[in-house]
């Protein structure tokens, strides 16, 4: 048993992952707590960003730059184009693709966003140096990769027979 003096902690294999998806679960909340002020969370925020930065884009493009799916996206395009901040346009060559443009009303609110993204930034980035994010980028993409490398493997189970192999 544990005493009250001793901390509880989770063996260090583990803190890593679970203190990185602690933290990126704070910083989206954080964020979305700021952009309340203008009616949008950080993926639609995004969204409208990416679109005004790059012009119109397809769902698919969307959904994979949110990093959610296609269902999903339809949906949150769905509320923004009720709110008048984005269009669905007709793709010049294949009929059955929408472009997502962005509304001078959108323009304005990304505006916004980019305003409140500033401070946030300076926010969260407080007493921590330029070399110090760059550092923990560069583990960020490291990690990254090591992920990407389990997503594209076979699953072990499958390899081995399936689960009661």
């Amino acid at each position: 048993m544990v005493s009250i003096e001793q901390p509880r902690t989770a063996p260090s294999w583990r803190r890593v992952e679970i203190a990185l998806i602690a933290g990126a679960r704070k910083v989206a909340a954080a964020f979305d707590h700021r952009l309340a002020q203008i009616d949008l969370n950080l993926n639609q925020a995004s969204l409208l960003a990416f679109v005004n930065d790059f012009g119109e884009s397809n769902q698919t493009e969307l959904a994979e730059m949110v990093g959610i799916g296609r269902a999903s996206i339809g949906s949150m395009i769905d509320r923004l184009e009720a709110r008048g901040l984005v269009t669905r346009n007709p793709h010049p060559n294949d009929r059955r693709v929408w472009l997502v443009g962005i509304t001078s009303e959108g323009t304005a609110l990304v505006e916004k966003f980019y305003e409140i993204d500033a401070g946030f930034q300076k926010e969260v980035r407080r007493d921590i140096s330029r070399e110090e994010r760059q550092q923990l980028a560069s583990l960020l993409e490291r990690l990254d990769c090591n992920v990407d490398a389990i997503l594209s493997s076979p699953n072990n189970k499958q390899e081995r027979g399936g689960p009661h192999a």
